[in-house]
């Protein structure tokens, strides 16, 4: 027993040593701190990792904080340093005074009155034309209030315009394009024939008028002498101050005695022998029915009819396209029957076919719109109508080409 107790002594003392040294272990650490043990209850609670994210966020805000404060700290030492001029007086500049010399000293007299605005409209003072101009017929509008605002004589606007207004003021209408001339006078193509200065003279003006014009645009050079003007031919002039008539029913058309007798370019029993003198057309053309619609054959090179079939009924009148003379009266064995044929003087004739009757006979002068015939239905026709051709020295042409339009 008691060798028993003397062997486990030994380490009954090496256990007290053990002992020791843990006691000693415990007093010098002594116990946890309050912040370790509220980590540790939070860490068992599962809080842990929550806090560490609510604590780097608060830790980002307070140095973004600190940072935005040291900015604007140097910035403002900065302001502070760029503001201060240690070379210039703190005291601002004295300002210049200009002292103006009195009104009086100027010596203008002050006029008392209303004052006037300024005029921001120039009146430029009208100069005289030189070309012809076009005008759209408006709603209200009269030949005379139309020549009144050109300055024209209503006379002039009816000379410029034959060809719609036919010198009768009902035929003004809205939406027509009238021609304005430059001045009063009248305008009117050269179709030869007869010397220059003839044919100024009938207008009662002087050649050079007319060649010196600046409207007409002629060469003065290539004109040469003005009594025998060379001018193409089918030129249309101004004619300054050219004496102009009205065209009445029946009356002979203004226009020039032919020098070159005419006739006829189609043989048959009306052919009429040479034509000296009479009357030469205006070179325009208007329609010879009171209907402008076809009522069979349209012109065709292809099928050889050579006019146009024009409506009418059984004696509706029939009338000169243009004025003339007469060339061809009476029957004609080709197709026609009574058939009528003017000389216009200005390098065409007209041709009228299929007439019941006829009012006019070989060499009379015709104005242009003269009732020369009825509609009627003689020769190849199969119905009333009238069949009209236009034709020149070498050829039969559209009517439609020189036909104001329907």
């Amino acid at each position: 027993m008691q060798n028993d107790f003397k062997e486990d002594s030994p380490n009954s003392d090496e256990l007290n040593k053990q002992k020791r040294k843990k006691g000693a272990s415990s007093t010098s650490h002594g116990k946890p701190s309050f912040f370790s043990r509220w980590m540790n209850n939070l860490a068992q609670m599962g809080l842990g990792e929550s806090l560490l994210r609510v604590g780097t966020n608060l830790f980002s805000i307070l140095a973004i904080g600190l940072i935005i404060f040291l900015v604007q700290a140097f910035y403002r030492q900065t302001s502070n340093q760029l503001s201060e001029n240690n070379g210039q007086a703190s005291v601002p500049a004295p300002t210049a005074v200009i002292v103006a010399n009195p009104i009086a000293a100027l010596d203008i007299p002050i006029i008392s009155g209303i004052a006037r605005g300024a005029q921001i409209h120039t009146n430029i003072p009208s100069r005289p034309r030189d070309d012809i101009t076009k005008y759209e017929v408006q709603k209200g509008d009269t030949i005379n209030g139309i020549a009144d605002k050109y300055g024209l004589q209503p006379k002039t606007i009816f000379a410029a315009n034959y060809a719609i207004l036919q010198d009768n003021p009902d035929y003004l209408f809205p939406g027509q394009e009238l021609q304005i001339l430059p001045v009063d006078g009248v305008i009117w193509e050269w179709v030869g024939g007869i010397s220059f200065g003839s044919w100024a003279d009938y207008f009662q003006v002087k050649p050079e008028d007319i060649i010196n014009y600046p409207a007409n645009n002629l060469d003065i050079k290539s004109v040469g002498d003005p009594q025998l003007a060379n001018i193409p031919v089918g030129k249309w002039l101004v004619i300054p101050g050219g004496k102009y008539e009205y065209h009445m029913a029946g009356l002979i058309p203004l226009g020039i005695t032919r020098t070159n007798p005419a006739s006829a370019q189609v043989g048959g029993a009306g052919f009429c022998p040479p034509v000296s003198g009479g009357a030469v057309g205006i070179g325009i053309f208007i329609f010879p029915t009171d209907k402008h619609v076809l009522s069979g054959y349209d012109y065709s090179e292809k099928t050889n009819h050579r006019g146009i079939d024009l409506a009418g009924n059984l004696g509706d009148n029939i009338y000169a396209t243009d004025g003339g003379v007469i060339v061809y009266a009476g029957w004609n064995d080709y197709g026609y029957g009574n058939m009528v044929m003017i000389d216009h003087g200005t390098g065409f004739q007209s041709l009228y076919g299929h007439m019941s009757q006829l009012f006019v006979s070989c060499g009379q002068s015709v104005s242009q719109g003269a009732v020369i015939g009825a509609v009627g239905s003689t020769g190849h026709s199969s119905g009333p109508h009238l069949h009209f051709e236009v034709r020149t020295m070498s050829t039969v042409i559209n009517p439609w080409n020189v036909l104001p339009a329907p």
